[in-house]
């Protein structure tokens, strides 16, 4: 009898702890998406100065066939004293020509053993370094500036002295599956909904990786050249210790495309989620300590931002932990887990219904809510992947053709 009541207080405390633990990242969650509920669109405070010089960086690795859409987004936004400059990074095919061709300024860099997004902008940079614009906005070569972005992006960063984030969303494939849907809301959530959310609140966000503006005297006092398979989180970390942490702009827009090939969305989420969670384990400790130690509330905002694992993960630990807490307690041990754990499904699910119906239900049938089980099953052999073989390299991802 002893030995089954030692057995079911182990249980208990370990469901419980389990139970605790989820509900730091599921009510830093439900806060964000709540807050952005009661946002308004309202206009993110610019200068009324005149429009800063610009340099626009587009890193660019094979992009030939489709860097001539990118670039046309953004040439009709700039001015006689602005510069677009397109890094032809380790290139194979004639990238630099249809981007000199179509009238950017382009560099070539050729570096086999030091491959990644972050050594080509570091490449960049250097290369603007002697004549230096007042803000540098950096877009990805796959991705389309709406209009007006690359002002908007511009104007905040010089009034704020920060590095501000545009709003990037993916839009879906031509006849999207069901879980090009779900994969869309995950994005609309993690780079709208929740940053819409921390600006209600007057906090600071995370930088997203394609529609990052600087001014130049803070963007060249960290260092980017590193294969970081996701630079711009680990930008956002660096910059933010250093006193700048990121503003979000929602009215600048950028938009890419969720790839259509099933092999190819695999790799692309593999690179971004283990990305997310190696720098989630690596970096809230450290945003962490640094606020305490410098006593900035704004990093312990960014620390508990970051501590929320990608969505169909975190529904995927609390199922399993709501599944073992239910069997324990028909078997004996205490609801207490059961009852936290269900709480806690209640304010995932209000947090993905609401981010749905305010931000979503216009692109996104609500039928298609039924399929996130089945994106979360085609999830989880990504994060067990974490574990048994992480991705550490960046690599490209292939564009549909």
């Amino acid at each position: 009898m002893e030995t089954n009541q030692l057995a079911f207080l182990s249980i208990d405390v370990i469901l419980l702890a389990i139970a605790l633990l989820l509900l730091v990242p599921v009510a830093v969650l439900f806060l964000e998406c709540s807050a952005a509920l009661l946002s308004r669109r309202s206009a993110t405070a610019e200068t009324n100065l005149p429009r800063p010089k610009v340099a626009v960086l587009i890193p660019a690795h094979n992009e030939a066939a489709g860097i001539a859409a990118t670039i046309s987004t953004i040439l009709p936004q700039l001015t006689t004293e602005d510069r677009l400059l397109v890094i032809a990074d380790n290139c194979t095919d004639a990238t630099a020509a249809v981007a000199r061709n179509i009238g950017a300024t382009a560099i070539e860099r050729q570096d086999t053993e030091r491959k990644g997004k972050g050594y080509a902008l570091d490449f960049g940079l250097q290369s603007i370094a002697a004549e230096p614009p007042e803000v540098v906005i950096m877009v990805d070569a796959d991705c389309i500036c709406q209009p007006n972005a690359v002002e908007k992006l511009a104007r905040v960063a010089v009034a704020s002295k920060r590095p501000v984030q545009a709003t990037y969303l993916m839009e879906q494939p031509p006849n999207p599956t069901p879980k090009d849907s779900i994969s869309a809301l995950a994005f609309l959530v993690k780079n709208l909904v929740r940053p819409s959310g921390l600006k209600q609140l007057g906090l600071p966000s995370l930088l997203t990786g394609t529609g990052m503006a600087f001014p130049w005297s803070v963007i060249r006092s960290v260092s980017l050249a590193s294969g970081n398979i996701v630079e711009d989180m680990q930008m956002s970390m660096d910059l933010a210790v250093a006193g700048y942490p990121t503003i979000f702009c929602p009215d600048a827009k950028v938009t890419g495309c969720l790839p259509q090939q099933q092999e190819v969305a695999k790799t692309q989420r593999t690179r971004w989620e283990h990305g997310h969670l190696q720098t989630l384990l690596t970096q809230t400790p450290r945003l962490a300590t640094a606020s305490v130690r410098q006593k900035r509330f704004d990093l312990l905002a960014i620390a508990l931002d970051l501590s929320v694992p990608p969505l169909s993960l975190l529904v995927a630990i609390w199922a399993a932990a709501f599944a073992a807490s239910l069997l324990a307690a028909t078997l004996g041990t205490s609801a207490i887990p059961a009852i936290f754990l269900a709480v806690e499904g209640l304010l995932i699910l209000v947090s993905i219904i609401g981010a749905w119906a305010k931000f979503g239900r216009n692109e996104i049938s609500g039928l298609t809510l039924l399929a996130v089980p089945f994106y979360i099953l085609w999830k989880i052999p990504l994060y067990l992947g974490f574990i048994v073989k992480r991705q550490t390299k960046w690599v490209r991802t292939e564009r549909d053709v």
